[in-house]
């Protein structure tokens, strides 16, 4: 249990890994609508690198290799693809960029093509033909596949890691809910209760791409502050994320101890080992729980839904997305968008999704018709994942600006400062106000 993360967390038998599908698993029939791909001739003696995240699940690096290795037989063209780790592919992206050097093609993080907009091509008619075939793209990806205020296309949103709470069924009942509480007040009680029977929770205050984001991300939109209003004007210091850090200080006392350092496998690995019994996480945690029979009553017993929600009722839980950018000094620019449309084809992109569990939440509607969504009614609350309106950066453009103070993770060390106590909440949000207009000027 102790060795579950999430960079290898699904193990599948060769049959279904080679098929690219959850045992048993046929692929659906994805709904099409006409359009013309856009005429791209690749180049003569084409090559590609391509940089991506680390995998989750195996299947993820597994079929992405294998579409790869299609595109690569009936082009001519050869592709190299480099997983980097979470924390290492900014760097690596950025140097990239500043050298102008490297990968032509970086399924990066949702914020990075904003950060080098102004080095990458232009992918409105790859996007635009992806839109009309696949029933349209959903909210987030939009927001963050065009350059702000325009309808051009910088990135091509490829999925995103979805962030409901997922907790122990049996223990929840023990402590006294038939059901996880959707309110503020009532979540809080409930992680009291857990805490009270020796069943802590534990979210992930440490500089955390997936975790850590998530975690403070919601605490934050769901209590109504935000980083810049909507002219992009500092305005993370208001009242609503001063009542925002007070709650997150009273959640941090039913926290399970070290999560101040947490990073993106310590609640993978504390929840299978049973040492907490609430938490958010993506898929792969509730697959690699239930394909490995020694934690296979653990998934029996796991359940996953929607977070707290914000003013209105809408859905206030992190996402963490997956964006595919050319490069302008790719030499190949076409063979370079040929092959992310070729990736984004029901054929090749249903069998990444289906392999991958639903992982990677798909950016097209007409995807929502796939399998997994009903291979395991536990899977339901994946799959509006990117139907989410709040974004990094949130009310504002998303923009080189919103990117850095993402990357930066002043949101979530304000959180972590005023949960441990390390700061008032009066403190940490005026050290993240200070902070955030360092980039928005």
């Amino acid at each position: 249990m102790h060795n579950l993360t999430r960079r290898g967390a699904l193990s599948l038998g060769a049959g279904a890994m080679a098929a690219g599908m959850l045992p048993g698993l046929a692929r659906a029939a994805i709904p099409t609508g006409n359009a013309t791909a856009p005429k791209l001739e690749i180049e003569k003696g084409a090559t590609l690198r391509v940089l991506r995240p680390t995998k989750f699940v195996d299947a993820d690096e597994t079929v992405f290799r294998q579409n790869t290795q299609k595109f690569a037989e009936q082009t001519g063209v050869q592709i190299r693809v480099d997983f980097a780790g979470w924390e290492d592919l900014r760097p690596q992206t950025a140097v990239a960029a500043n050298t102008g050097a490297g990968p032509d093609v970086v399924v990066a993080w949702a914020d990075d093509p904003h950060i080098y907009a102004d080095k990458t091509l232009d992918l409105t008619d790859l996007a635009t033909y992806l839109g009309q075939k696949y029933g349209g793209w959903m909210a987030l990806p939009q927001r963050f596949g065009k350059k702000w205020g325009t309808e051009q296309w910088i990135a091509l949103p490829m999925g995103g890691s979805g962030a409901p709470c997922v907790y122990r069924i049996s223990w929840l009942k023990e402590a006294g809910f038939d059901s996880l509480p959707t309110d503020h007040a009532g979540f809080l009680k409930a992680c009291q209760a857990l805490k009270k029977n020796g069943h802590p929770a534990g979210f992930a205050l440490g500089n955390a791409v997936g975790d850590g984001n998530a975690y403070c991300n919601w605490l934050l939109w769901s209590h109504g502050g935000m980083v810049v209003d909507e002219a992009g004007k500092v305005a993370i210091n208001s009242p609503e994320t001063i009542n925002a850090l007070k709650y997150a200080k009273e959640l941090y006392q039913t926290f399970i101890p070290g999560t101040l350092s947490w990073g993106d496998v310590n609640n993978n690995r504390a929840y299978a080992a049973g040492e907490i019994g609430l938490t958010q996480n993506g898929v792969s945690m509730y697959f690699a729980l239930k394909n490995d029979p020694k934690t296979a009553a653990v998934a029996e017993d796991t359940g996953m839904a929607r977070m707290p929600t914000a003013p209105g009722g809408k859905m206030a839980e992190n996402v963490l997305l997956l964006n595919a950018m050319v490069f302008k000094h790719t030499k190949f620019p076409n063979a370079a968008k040929e092959y992310l449309r070729f990736m984004m084809e029901a054929e090749q992109y249903d069998a990444w999704l289906t392999g991958c569990g639903g992982y990677w939440s798909h950016p097209l509607n007409a995807y929502a018709e796939s399998n997994v969504w009903k291979s395991d009614p536990k899977l339901a609350v994946y799959r509006d994942t990117n139907t989410v309106e709040f974004w990094s950066g949130y009310k504002g453009p998303i923009s080189q600006a919103s990117g850095s103070v993402a990357a930066d993770y002043v949101t979530v060390q304000m959180f972590a400062a005023a949960s441990s106590g390390q700061a008032t909440p009066e403190e940490a949000v005026r050290e993240a106000e200070r902070r955030a207009r360092r980039y928005y000027r």
